[in-house]
């Protein structure tokens, strides 16, 4: 056994095999990092919202993990492999960063065949990306002189102008077009703002959200 672990370590160490190494590398770190984010998000989301038998409840959570963790893994290998192929037929080096000819349809081809299927799991995934798109791009706008920044905008802070558009926006859509959110969004918003106009006594005033 250890002579087995001498020669795996020996081949990590000697630099060979990098690019398949590095796929099977990103196979473990997106499964590892889909459990790590989704197991706890579950967790609290079913047992704050879901009702139903304990059994039914971890169901669900093990489902959620597996997908998200699968998903992860799935895309981070596709994405990894479709680029390296891309640099290695291509004669120009970019000098900083990776050629966006390289990383656009990579990513793009790999998001359509894994995070392409309409269900709970990809819409999170998705709109958190959107979401992070549209702030990223705010700032590189900013950087490159494309959008106004706060240095130049005479003392008007900008992220408190964005953070009232954001919170009148989302509660607009809450209080009078519900269904257009996603349902964890409803469910949460639901819990802060119209369960606590309901209550019958003590116990689902202070104690409990709802009586059991």
């Amino acid at each position: 056994m250890s002579n087995l672990l001498h020669l795996i370590n020996q081949i990590l160490q000697s630099g060979k095999h990098q690019d398949i190494l590095s796929l099977i590398k990103a196979i473990r770190n997106g499964i590892a990092y889909g459990i790590k984010i989704r197991f706890p998000h579950a967790l609290v989301m079913t047992f704050l919202f879901k009702d139903g038998p304990l059994k039914e409840k971890f169901r669900l959570i093990l489902k959620a993990t597996f997908q998200h963790a699968k998903n992860l893994a799935q895309f981070t290998f596709l994405y990894k492999l479709l680029t390296t192929s891309l640099e290695k037929s291509s004669a120009v080096k970019p000098v900083v960063g990776k050629n966006p000819w390289h990383v656009i349809p990579a990513a793009a081809l790999a998001g359509y065949y894994v995070f392409g299927e309409n269900n709970p799991i990809n819409t999170q995934i998705n709109m958190y990306l959107l979401s992070r798109i549209i702030f990223g791009l705010c700032r590189l706008g900013a950087e490159r002189g494309c959008l106004p920044s706060e240095e130049n905008m005479k003392g008007v802070k900008i992220f408190p102008v964005f953070a009232a558009t954001v919170w009148g926006i989302v509660l607009w859509l809450f209080e009078n077009h519900k269904h257009t959110l996603q349902p964890s969004l409803q469910n949460s918003m639901t819990y802060l703002y119209h369960d606590s106009n309901v209550w019958h006594n003590i116990w689902d005033f202070l104690i409990y959200n709802k009586l059991p």
